[in-house]
């Protein structure tokens, strides 16, 4: 049976039977057109009232909204071997048209909300939904704070604190792999979550039996116990320095997505790696020194421009084989996938073009697009892992069967297609070639294809049935 956008609510609990049907309604109303406002994508201005009114709603949450798509991620995650939660920030910007009860972002003439996700992503970049989500923002008193203030504000603790978030991203993966067993739950982030406190967390958690994995680029270069003697009694040797004096494991080539600093490019890259341990922060002394992985990402002869891949990855996962350690930067490499999501929850969706009145509303209204970004996503990567599926999985016969028929101008075939056909029907409406010289076509031209797709489907749907009334 098809997948439909609405079983992603399958068993929403809104406290109303009436609010459950209107919050599937509505999902489908604003995935049948992601690119249009609320009042386009819905169905005239009693829909466009009721979608307000239920945005509105004190019962509706993010948080009950995205609840049973969380569910049916979590079902999905069992059926894998290893499952990548990715978790990253991003910043939604309201400036133009800023909610009435609306703060700030970095600056006090900038307005809007943080957003910070974690994505379920199988190795293979498959993307299996949202597992959780945090708004946050910012109260224009706190910005630019002085010295003292913000050596203050170092002493707090870190559930204070904004970077919080991290080491409570790590806590609900260890929570998710509770309830997924027999699959190995990997926490990865960018360097934002280079965080001691999470490397204590995976270390009372391992000693309990209950570690989750974390995968996390470096952004300090932290110190070993070990003192450096060369230069002082009080210098301690740097882990980077360590690792960087050590020799090639492996080298491996990378594909690296285009981005808006860098065109696609294949690298090929120097890996080196190494277990250390990691002593506390110099203003933390108290706490216990931890012991991790370090894996360390060299581009050779990369472009010189300012792109060179460089990580340095920190990590619990195994590095006793050179296999180990490729797989482990190859995981890394798959949470660009959450960077791709972002893109399409904000040019595909243009969640930060809708005008609402409330940061209550509007956060209600983001938790909708969230699952439809991922949807997105979802289909766009299953054509790449599964492409020989038959189409049915995911679409209905009223959507493939008049898409098939407008745009070969036959009767669609007995046997569906395979997904990897009617997606490049897609992406060709939506304006991609698909040349066999051109990579896999990427989010943009599904989602327009997909708008197209949905016309077909109502013309058809309609046409039909009135040819069926006429002929009575």
């Amino acid at each position: 049976m098809a997948e439909r956008i609405a079983d992603e609510l399958a068993g929403v609990d809104l406290g109303d039977e009436r609010l459950n049907r209107r919050s599937c309604k509505v999902l489908e109303s604003l995935a049948a057109n992601p690119q249009a406002s609320i009042n386009g994508a819905v169905n005239g201005w009693g829909d466009t009232q009721a979608a307000y009114r239920f945005f509105s709603n004190p019962r509706v949450t993010p948080e009950q909204i995205l609840q049973p798509h969380r569910v049916a991620t979590m079902q999905r995650m069992q059926a894998q071997s290893v499952v990548l939660v990715v978790q990253d920030t991003t910043e939604l910007d309201y400036t133009d048209h800023p909610m009435d009860d609306a703060r700030c972002l970095n600056a006090e003439d900038r307005y809007g909300v943080y957003q910070h996700v974690q994505l379920a992503v199988t190795p293979g970049r498959l993307p299996l939904g949202v597992v959780g989500t945090h708004s946050f923002d910012r109260d224009p008193q706190t910005l630019g704070q002085d010295p003292p203030t913000r050596r203050a504000q170092k002493k707090l603790p870190i559930e204070q604190k904004e970077s919080g978030r991290w080491l409570e991203g790590y806590r609900q993966a260890c929570a998710m792999a509770a309830e997924c067993p027999t699959t190995h739950v990997i926490s990865v982030a960018d360097r934002e979550a280079d965080i001691y406190d999470i490397f204590l967390e995976a270390q009372t958690q391992g000693q309990a039996g209950k570690q989750v994995d974390y995968l996390i680029r470096a952004h300090e270069n932290r110190s070993t116990p070990e003192v450096n003697r060369e230069v002082s009694r009080r210098t301690y040797i740097k882990i980077r320095d360590t690792i960087e004096r050590s020799p090639v494991l492996a080298v491996q080539t990378q594909e690296l997505s285009a981005t808006p600093r860098r065109a696609a490019r294949q690298a090929k890259l120097e890996i080196r790696a190494l277990r250390t341990e990691v002593k506390p922060p110099n203003h933390r002394p108290g706490l216990d020194v931890i012991t991790h992985h370090v894996i360390l990402v060299q581009e050779v002869d990369g472009p010189h421009d300012g792109t060179d891949v460089c990580w340095l990855l920190v990590t619990t996962l195994p590095i006793e084989t050179v296999e180990q350690i490729t797989t482990a930067v190859d995981y890394y490499a798959a949470r660009w996938t959450i960077e791709t999501y972002f893109r399409v929850l904000k040019t595909g969706c243009r969640v930060e073009e809708i005008p609402l009145e409330t940061k209550t509303r509007m956060l209600n209204c983001v938790a909708m697009y969230q699952i439809i970004a991922w949807r997105i996503l979802y289909l766009t990567y299953l054509n790449r892992t599964c492409p020989q599926l038959p189409c049915t999985t995911v679409f209905i016969d009223q959507e493939w069967q008049p898409t098939w028929q407008v745009v070969h101008k036959t009767k669609p075939p007995a046997t569906p297609p395979t997904l990897n056909e009617f997606i490049t029907i897609l992406t060709h409406l939506g304006g991609y070639n698909n040349r066999a010289t051109e990579p896999a076509a990427g989010p943009h031209p599904l989602w327009t294809g997909l708008r197209r797709m949905l016309d077909f489907s109502l013309a058809w749907i309609t046409f039909q049935e009135t040819h069926e009334n006429v002929c009575k």
